[in-house]
């Protein structure tokens, strides 16, 4: 007992310490730090659905006596040793809360970054997270409105660093996941941790931007997310164009130039975001622009596939029926598949598609023999919908490894239902996705 009430006593005369590093000012409170001046600034955190700010980050800003800027990475490391880093986390995550609870928000979350370290040893250490809890009390800002930032790349020691989170979590507050798709990104860590949210790397962003390809495999990531039970987070969304991207993957919040900049004062905002509205009207004019071009680009396919039908129907060979089709630019093969999803006989392909187009080292499933394909987005969308031409998003066909998109259509032949198929090169049909 006695230990447990020094180290109480230990805890409160540390956080009071840091209590006497904060000065309060007309613009605010401030922290020193040596010879140092510690502030907060907050970026708006928006909400894509609800097109209004529904957090903010507390970011650090340090000046030396002279008043010129010192990087807050710069700051620490200056530090000593990881005592001096635990204290001046503190302190920061003091002076932010300072900051933000004289704003007087009465809704939102408060994101604060926390080195992983510090997070583990603090969350660990009872006596500091009582007195943690209870400067965060005295304040007035419950722990629900508050999400801890750390690094998802920095994350050592799992078992410590997952009690610290169920601790955290006992506590009231919420956990993201930050810098996730930069480096050594781990969805098995994800399973294991659960964050409330994980915060998507710019530089992820930035891979996106410049290829389709990656763009796809980015909303895919979102969806998995989604599925882990996480929201997910964009950082560093500087343009109209990036935020479009953005909404376009599903993403949650946003954060970044394009909404708003670091500054010492909470957004005051009244009504939707200008900027969020734009989004959203691009995106609807996109969508609808998208789908236009769809239907012109699919048309050709669409009408060549259904004139196979009939000789299909009258027992005509594939190659015979399908001539319209592969007749057809970027046309890569056609198939037949019974209601199982396996093939009635031998694909066929154009017949001036040159075989050193092939790559060799795929070919043991080049041939797809005996091959189902039930589980097959083209084949289950169009089992779904009878009579009508569905179209899938860029894949790799294992037909070869090649990058395609299928066109198919289930139709009724002889009382049984079949389902024709069409692959057409991604490149030349990238857009039709």
């Amino acid at each position: 007992m006695e230990n447990q009430a020094g180290s109480m006593d230990k805890e409160e005369a540390a956080w009071q310490r840091l209590l006497d590093a904060l000065t309060q000012e007309q613009g605010g409170w401030s922290a020193r730090h040596g010879e140092l001046t510690l502030s907060s600034h907050f970026q708006p955190i928006y909400s894509f659905p609800h097109r209004r700010p529904v957090g903010y980050e507390a970011l650090l800003r340090v000046r030396d006596a002279a008043g010129a800027e010192i990087a807050p990475l710069a700051f620490f490391e200056r530090l000593g040793d990881f005592e001096q880093q635990i204290e001046a986390d503190r302190l920061c995550r003091l002076l932010h809360m300072h900051n933000y609870v004289r704003q007087g928000p009465t809704e939102g979350w408060l994101f604060l970054n926390i080195h992983p370290g510090v997070f583990v040893h603090g969350t660990l250490q009872p006596a500091a997270m009582g007195q943690a809890l209870a400067v965060i009390q005295r304040l007035g800002l419950p722990a629900h409105r508050i999400v801890l930032e750390v690094t998802e790349a920095e994350l050592a020691r799992d078992d410590e660093f997952e009690a610290a989170v169920a601790h955290s979590r006992e506590n009231g507050s919420l956990i993201a996941l930050d810098d996730f798709g930069a480096g050594h990104s781990n969805f098995d860590r994800v399973w294991r941790v659960r964050p409330e949210i994980v915060k998507l790397d710019r530089s992820l962003l930035r891979r996106a931007m410049g290829s389709a390809q990656i763009a796809r495999v980015m909303t895919q990531m979102v969806s998995l997310l989604h599925e882990c039970g996480a929201l997910v987070l964009l950082e560093g969304v500087e343009t109209q164009d990036e935020a479009l991207l953005a909404l376009d993957a599903d993403i949650d919040l946003v954060q970044g130039f394009a909404f708003g900049r670091p500054q010492p004062e909470l957004l005051q905002q009244h009504g939707h975001s200008d900027e969020i509205e734009r989004a959203w009207s691009l995106l609807d004019q996109r969508h609808a622009e998208g789908r236009n071009q769809q239907a012109r680009r699919l048309a050709p396919y669409q009408t060549a596939l259904k004139k196979a039908l009939p000789g299909l129907r009258q027992g005509q060979g594939l190659r015979a029926a399908c001539a319209a089709l592969l007749a057809l630019p970027e046309v890569q093969l056609c198939y037949l598949l019974d209601e199982q999803g396996r093939a009635l006989g031998p694909a066929v392909m154009p017949a001036q598609q040159r075989l050193d187009m092939q790559d060799r080292r795929f070919a043991p499933i080049d041939q797809a023999g005996d091959a189902r394909w039930s589980r097959r987005a083209y084949f289950r969308r169009a089992v779904a919908e009878l009579g009508q031409v569905q179209m899938t998003r860029p894949y790799l066909s294992l037909h070869g490894a090649r990058m395609c998109v299928t066109v198919s259509l289930a139709f009724w032949c002889q009382a049984k239902m079949q389902v024709l198929c069409v692959d057409i090169d991604a490149t030349g049909a990238e857009d039709l996705g």
